[in-house]
């Protein structure tokens, strides 16, 4: 799956590196905005053993 992403990226190796970052900051994005405070009620996390 990664060769396929960088072989699909445009550009010299340069561009590559630095499009690669911007996809991986978007994806990081992606998750803390969108799905892990969509997943966070359903996780056992907040719920307190001690009483």
């Amino acid at each position: 799956m990664y060769g396929w992403i960088w072989r699909s990226l445009p550009g010299p190796v340069a561009v590559k590196v630095l499009l690669a970052l911007v996809l991986v900051v978007a994806v990081v994005a992606v998750l803390f905005v969108w799905v892990f405070p969509a997943i966070a009620p359903y996780l056992p996390f907040n719920d307190n053993t001690v009483g």
